[in-house]
């Protein structure tokens, strides 16, 4: 029986916004539609020929239950296609695609629209327990008596807020926020507060390079109410240096860490979607393709080290696929951390990490660093943790074809100790269905 392709055909991404302490200025509904549009208009395709939409998030508004159901509506997308909101936390972007995968291979849909999207900026802050109690108690008082006696029952502590972003960053499980559990690999690794400042300096520095050279392409402009339009990644620092990173205090473990915001993902607000579609509906509708993904796999780890997740999910796909680190081109791996990056790196690369954690009898090797992140990441333009899964997806297809490359993986950590990778492939489309008919 022949085997199923699923094709990436095109793509489009937000500029990534960074949060500044306040509401940044589009919701993560207002993103992903804006970020979508010219995706569907510029592919011969009628809206009404997609199957179903498929988008992850992790903090949709309050007005944006199922927000992939409001997007596809608010796109024009006929209301007979059905449309689901995905999350798995970092990854829930590159969930989404994966479910999008999975129902092109089993015949369910023929054309997709999957991504990810995240306001970060706009992650809610909540009452706390103590005064929701207090609130349900003045309403079931009955009278105005009872009203007044319970009014002089409110405490200034029962106004202190839940930051829903810090509360959403700490894993409930082993009590550790996400920086906790970079210093974690940092100590494992004995990884250096120099290695992480040169990393973070030398993603910055690629993703200028990016844009200096064209790479970007996948960008949508967006336009806010006021006029404004905002067509770059805004947390990128041409001026960054080790001297000027030096100078960060470590974020989360202020005595002895070496975490820092300046080696870390920036919070970040940013939508990323692509268009998937069967070897049918390409030939059907006369699609262009960027490529296919060939693979997919989820692994669970210790949360205490959930930025190992990525070796432990690309490892059962470099297994399966009989493949050697030199088999592929370009690796993107999302930059969590940077210590968290250089952490995979370095244990594919040790014998006892590999033997005890992933099963192989010898290290797998080592990434070599002009085949990763090549273009920046999560350090240098954001990581809107919704979006990212999507991100990097999207972009390694670009990566791929720009290089005129045959193949990538892309994978994810994931908070609460887990990990995502996809391998996609590039060919020509016209020798795959001669092969396979």
């Amino acid at each position: 029986m022949a085997k199923k392709y699923v094709y990436i055909v095109d793509g489009s991404r937000s500029p990534q916004l960074k949060a500044k302490g306040r509401q940044g200025p589009f919701s993560a509904s207002d993103m992903a539609v804006q970020a979508a549009k010219p995706l569907l208009l510029r592919n011969s395709l009628a809206t009404e020929n997609v199957d179903e939409v498929i988008l992850g998030c992790m903090m949709p508004s309050p007005d944006e239950a199922n927000i992939a159901r409001v997007v596809a509506l608010r796109l024009g997308i006929p209301q007979r296609v059905p449309a689901w909101t995905v999350q798995r936390n970092c990854a829930s972007g590159m969930q989404s695609i994966d479910s999008a995968y999975n129902n092109i291979k089993s015949g369910l849909s023929d054309i997709v629209l999957a991504g990810g999207v995240e306001a970060m900026s706009h992650a809610p802050v909540l009452l706390n327990n103590n005064m929701v109690n207090w609130l349900g108690g003045l309403a079931s008082a009955r009278t105005p008596a009872k009203k007044f006696k319970h009014i002089l029952k409110l405490r200034p502590h029962l106004l202190k807020p839940v930051i829903a972003l810090i509360r959403g960053l700490t894993d409930p499980i082993v009590g550790l926020n996400m920086g906790q559990t970079a210093e974690e690999i940092a100590y494992r690794f004995n990884i250096s507060r120099a290695q992480m400042d040169e990393y973070a300096v030398a993603s910055h520095q690629r993703l200028a390079q990016a844009y200096d050279d064209g790479a970007l392409d996948e960008i949508e402009v967006l336009y806010d109410s006021n006029g404004n339009y905002y067509d770059e990644d805004d947390g990128m620092r041409r001026d960054s240096s080790v001297e000027n990173l030096a100078r960060l205090r470590p974020a989360f473990d202020r005595k002895y860490g070496s975490v820092t915001a300046g080696n870390s993902a920036q919070i970040t607000d940013g939508a990323s979607w692509v268009l998937l579609a069967s070897e049918k509906a390409v030939k059907k509708y006369n699609l262009s393709v960027l490529a296919k993904i060939s693979d997919t796999e989820w692994a669970g780890l210790d949360p205490k080290v959930m930025g190992m997740g990525p070796v432990h999910a690309m490892t059962p796909v470099m297994q399966r696929n009989k493949l050697k680190i030199d088999d592929i081109d370009y690796w993107e791996i999302n930059e969590a951390f940077a210590t968290q990056v250089l952490g995979c790196v370095a244990a594919w690369n040790e014998e006892a990490y590999c033997k005890e954690h992933l099963n192989l009898k010898k290290p797998m090797g080592s990434i070599p660093h002009d085949r990763l992140n090549i273009d920046g990441g999560g350090i240098s333009l954001g990581h809107p943790v919704g979006a990212s899964g999507a991100r990097i997806v999207l972009h390694l297809a670009n990566i791929l074809k720009r290089k005129n490359a045959k193949r990538g993986i892309a994978s994810l950590c994931i908070g609460g100790g887990q990990g995502g990778a996809m391998l996609i492939e590039r060919e020509d489309t016209t020798e795959q269905e001669n092969e396979h008919e």
